[in-house]
């Protein structure tokens, strides 16, 4: 996510980050389906409308990094060098993504999402939004030439890399393992010179 630069938008950021903050520490000392919005306002002083100024809805608030992650996979076709293969620039931001959701603290929000059919749904319908978002930058590449099946299936497998190295044993060695395959089929799926 960008820094905010301005004093207005640093402020902006700072009210999410506390409602995000809050609301995340209420689902996880109360339970998800037991808080509701209007006890994470009153938690993080702010009015309830200051929540939906920030957050779409409930489950919103539980994926408070979801936008970054959309636009780190965009970007990651849009800025990668010149010369950078796609794949190992995928491979960089699911990797990140991965470590940043196993890393010490993040299970018990795993499980709460686990448990919740509000927020499985919420995550399936992101994970959907994302995959569109990344083939959309793909196809608007005219050096990497495929067709809108391809991309949008590449775009597919990227996301879903997220979800299968995260439940791995060695999510590490899940990514490799997934990026190695990805890369075999999108190598197989290019324009014959």
């Amino acid at each position: 996510m960008t820094v905010p630069t301005g004093r207005r938008e640093r402020k902006k950021a700072a009210t999410r980050r506390k409602i995000a903050d809050t609301a995340l520490r209420l689902f996880l000392e109360r339970g998800y389906d037991a808080v509701g919005i209007r006890e994470v306002a009153a938690e993080a002083d702010v009015a309830v409308t200051t929540v939906f100024s920030h957050f779409a809805s409930k489950e919103a608030l539980v994926f408070e990094q979801d936008e970054g992650f959309e636009q780190r996979l965009a970007q990651a076709v849009t800025n990668r060098a010149p010369d950078e293969p796609l794949i190992p620039a995928l491979r960089r931001e699911v990797l990140a993504l991965v470590r940043h959701c196993t890393a010490d603290g993040a299970a018990p929000v795993q499980r709460m999402i686990d448990a919740s059919p509000a927020l499985r749904q919420y995550e399936d319908s992101m994970r959907l939004r994302h995959a569109e978002s990344l083939a959309a930058a793909v196809a608007a590449d005219p050096a990497l030439a495929r067709t809108g099946t391809v991309c949008r299936t590449l775009a597919r497998f990227v996301v879903d890399a997220y979800a299968l190295a995260r439940e791995a044993d060695d999510p590490d060695a899940a990514v490799d393992e997934i990026f190695r395959m990805i890369e075999a089929a999108w190598e197989v799926t290019a324009p014959s010179r």
